[in-house]
């Protein structure tokens, strides 16, 4: 017997890898299989019988058109005269159709098969299904895309800032409120378009705590034509999905006609109250004017009854006089119904001392106000008679058979609680009064010991003592030193 031995191990090993490899590719997740150059299904493992719905014996020797839709059929065959010119064809989507007539996304790679010699024999294939994906990507890109209509055609302007104050978006509206476009907005700064009182606004809220704001405020920007834009923004930090700040959406409101509008408004409503002091203040001076018409009939007369009859029109006309001027300060002053009062008293006391020309007696002044007092008209006009009153009396009858005397004024906060009564404390504790001293005293002659306050028999003080307590206050008479009468009372300030 004769034989001969051959060494198999090379090729035994080749078999094996080439079973591994066969294994692979049947066990692959992706439909793998070859084509021939004239596009014949030459190959086909298991995973293509999945995806395709097509088995082995179904398929092999079948044009590849066999998985094409109609309007696709020379789609593949292009795709092989690329990898025949040296083409690269990687994750190519395209549409397939399975053996039940569903179409389904595919991504393609191609590549050539060469044989042992370097010739170019075959194309292989590995086809994925996509198709869940890309309706994932569908229903993304139409939600994405109705959001972004809604986004676009919103009547509010959008924006969002990163944590470093920087534009990373703005909608349409945004563009048209404020007059940049979004290339020019978009890498900006926030602080670039804000108005100076704005960022003030903006530097509280970032003081609060900018990472953690969900709040609303009227803020005014400028537009690039330099005019104020004013919104009502809602701000709201966002965070990524692990807890990360990362910026603040805004959603901006336009109310600029708004603010135009109030601002229109508040003039006229200034305007208005201004008008209506000039009048009644003008009114005032007619009554003024014809109650000194009325007095010039008693003028010339001595009879003790014809002179009581002309102090009654002059102090009369005092009063009166003593509320015109306080709408002639209200006319010209800042347009509120607020009185700054030093200014005011300095003037009614200049004109009462014109009034009560004394003869004989050389009459000074001395008047220490607190600056930047102001009362509204229930305070100011009842305050005004007050010292109109306590001043004529000190004018007209304290310095009787004397040549010189002084008449002191003086108006302050007061800071010490010591002289509030119970009612007065509660006031100020529930609304924030202020506490205000007025005195106004002389070193006349002094009133009698037998005087009193609460039974005067003066109309004059008997006004004071009415007025004192519409203001809710406190009047108090000293007599060691001439006159000297101290009220108190407490106001919103």
């Amino acid at each position: 017997m004769k034989g001969t031995v051959q060494d198999i191990t090379e090729i035994k090993k080749v078999e094996e890898q080439l079973k591994i490899l066969a294994n692979i590719v049947e066990s692959s997740n992706d439909a793998i299989g070859t084509i021939s150059l004239d596009g014949n299904i030459t190959g086909w493992n298991q995973e293509a019988e999945n995806v395709y719905g097509y088995s082995v014996g179904e398929v092999l020797g079948k044009p590849v058109s066999i998985v094409t839709p109609p309007h696709l059929d020379k789609e593949t065959i292009k795709l092989i005269e690329e990898i025949m010119h040296g083409k690269k064809v990687q994750h190519y989507e395209t549409l397939r159709l399975r053996k039940d007539g569903t179409t389904i996304y595919v991504s393609i790679t191609l590549s050539p098969v060469f044989d042992s010699y370097g010739k170019l024999i075959a194309i292989s294939f590995i086809s994925r299904d996509i198709t869940e994906r890309k309706k994932i990507e569908e229903k993304l890109r139409e939600s994405e895309e109705k959001y972004r209509n809604i986004v676009e055609t919103a009547n509010e302007g959008i924006s969002i800032v990163d944590a470093e104050e920087r534009i990373t978006f703005v909608n349409k509206k945004i563009e048209d409120m404020f007059g940049y476009s979004s290339e020019e907005l978009i890498g900006g700064s926030m602080w670039d378009l804000l108005s100076d009182e704005s960022k003030t606004i903006i530097k509280q809220m970032l003081e609060k705590g900018w990472k953690n704001v969900n709040e609303s405020f009227e803020i005014k920007f400028i537009h690039k034509d330099g005019y104020p834009v004013w919104t009502y923004t809602n701000s709201k930090s966002l965070f990524d999905k692990d807890g990360k700040f990362f910026g603040t959406m805004n959603l901006h409101t336009d109310i600029t006609k708004r603010k135009e509008a109030e601002e229109a408004l508040r003039n006229f409503e200034i305007a208005r109250k201004k008008e209506i002091h000039h009048r009644i203040k003008n009114n005032l001076q007619v009554i003024c004017s014809l109650l000194d018409l009325q007095a010039e009939k008693f003028r010339s007369r001595e009879s003790a009854e014809d002179t009581e009859v002309l102090n009654a029109f002059i102090e009369s006309q005092n009063r009166v006089m003593s509320i015109a001027l306080i709408h002639e300060e209200l006319h010209e002053g800042r347009g509120t119904d607020t009185l700054n009062f030093s200014p005011y008293l300095e003037k009614l006391v200049e004109n009462l001392f014109q009034t009560y020309i004394l003869e004989n007696v050389n009459t000074s002044l001395d008047i220490k106000l607190e600056e930047n007092i102001f009362f509204d008209m229930d305070t100011a006009i009842p305050l005004g008679i007050i010292v109109n009153e306590l001043v004529s009396n000190s004018l007209k009858y304290a310095f009787s058979g004397r040549d010189y005397g002084e008449i002191q004024i003086k108006l302050y906060r007061e800071d010490s609680a010591e002289h509030e009564n119970k009612e007065q404390r509660v006031i100020k504790e529930s609304y924030g009064g202020t506490n205000v001293i007025l005195i106004v005293s002389d070193n006349g002659i002094g009133i009698p010991e037998d005087f009193n306050l609460e039974d005067s028999s003066s109309l004059g003080l008997q006004l004071v003592k009415i007025l004192v307590d519409q203001l809710e206050g406190q009047i108090e008479l000293n007599r060691d030193s001439g006159t000297e009468f101290t009220i108190r009372f407490t106001v919103q300030i």
